[in-house]
């Protein structure tokens, strides 16, 4: 069978990948043509375009790039008509994914969406364009299939979150080898993940640096996302006792003792390696007023939203500033805050449904085209 993924993401990269690997446990002869990253590029199958190419983030820049973004809807339906696919696999990414996916429709081709469109958050009003044109929705967070079927009478598969998977699937490096290979003494390490891409990258981490002379008994290593090049960050790292580790943050959190971490999937994976964390956002003026006033819900961060309280601080905007940050820093290296903190993240793990995900997903999404 043919299959045609679009993920526009590193975390879709990821789940997109780990799909693909299941999918082939269930057809050996899958054919995968796809948008996605390196690590789909790794498991097989054709790629159009890279997601480095596709990640425009807040209002202002997608209005920015609006021209390209609409180059890239022509693209892909050009490309989905002469591949032909069985099955196209939607992975997140709404604002382009729900727009193929309502021409793929009407052209007769099978449509999946794996992980929904966070519209629980904002524009719920899409749920008419996922009813029209989304054949089976596969939903990663508990409180989606209630917000699914209950609130809007639509069925869908509760799959858990495939990043369990990942994590559990994650081959841990050794300590020493990992401190060797960086250059990293022995003082614990607060792990620094500010985001994947350019502009929220360039925001959060001047701001998460200004705490690094305040805990010389702790040495801050940046997390590079897989999306820029090491000399992207060249410029920020002007301070002793600051590392950049590029393509390793599994390994990294595996070894922290704490993380400032920028809102996104990135929190959740912190809080499955039991890494205490800080949650950061801080976005572009103009963009940060739309969305305080388009979004209604309490919290930012997947970890507070999945438990409904906060287990986690979040400093967002002018909030996100050194002062307030050395505070929250100091509190998670606390001994008995770090173990209040654990305990809720082991009731996360369980509410998240377990290992399985993609082997659920590939299975649902095979059966329904054999």
């Amino acid at each position: 069978m043919k299959y045609y993924l679009i993920a526009g993401e590193a975390s879709g990269d990821l789940h997109g990948a780990n799909l693909m690997k299941s999918i082939r446990i269930d057809d050996p002869e899958a054919e995968f043509r796809f948008w996605g990253g390196d690590l789909m590029q790794a498991v097989g199958g054709s790629i159009v375009k890279h997601y480095k190419d596709l990640a425009f983030m807040g209002f202002v820049e997608v209005l920015l790039n609006i021209f390209t973004i609409l180059k890239n809807i022509k693209i892909c339906k050009k490309d989905i008509l002469e591949f032909n696919p069985d099955a196209i696999i939607f992975i997140d990414y709404p604002g382009f994914n729900l727009r193929i996916a309502d021409w793929a429709k009407q052209k007769g081709f099978k449509t999946h969406y794996y992980i929904s469109p966070q519209i629980w958050a904002w524009k719920e009003g899409r749920i008419k364009t996922i009813k029209r044109c989304v054949d089976m929705m596969y939903v990663i967070l508990p409180f989606e299939k209630s917000f699914y079927e209950d609130k809007h009478n639509f069925p869908v598969h509760f799959v858990g979150h495939p990043l369990i998977d990942a994590i559990a699937d994650h081959q841990q490096i050794m300590p020493e080898v990992f401190k060797q290979q960086h250059n990293l003494d022995e003082r614990p390490i607060v792990a620094i993940l500010p985001g994947s891409r350019k502009q929220e990258i360039r925001k959060m981490l001047e701001v998460m640096l200004t705490v690094v002379d305040d805990f010389p008994d702790y040495q801050f290593v940046i997390a590079g996302a897989p999306s820029q090049d090491a000399s992207f960050y060249t410029p920020f790292i002007k301070k002793e006792g600051v590392h950049l580790v590029m393509n390793q943050t599994y390994d990294l959190l595996s070894l922290s003792n704490a993380a400032l971490v920028t809102s996104g999937t990135a929190t959740l994976e912190t809080a499955l390696f039991k890494v205490p964390e800080v949650v950061c956002y801080k976005g572009s003026y103009i963009s940060y007023h739309i969305a305080k006033r388009v979004i209604n819900l309490e919290y930012i961060s997947l970890v507070n939203l999945i438990m409904n309280k906060p287990i986690v601080t979040e400093l967002i905007q002018a909030e996100f500033n050194k002062k307030r940050l050395k505070e929250e820093l100091t509190k998670i290296i606390d001994d008995y805050k770090r173990a209040v903190m654990f305990l809720d993240y082991y009731d996360l793990e369980k509410e998240l449904g377990g290992k399985g995900a993609s082997q659920k997903t590939a299975r649902l999404i095979v059966e329904s085209i054999i």
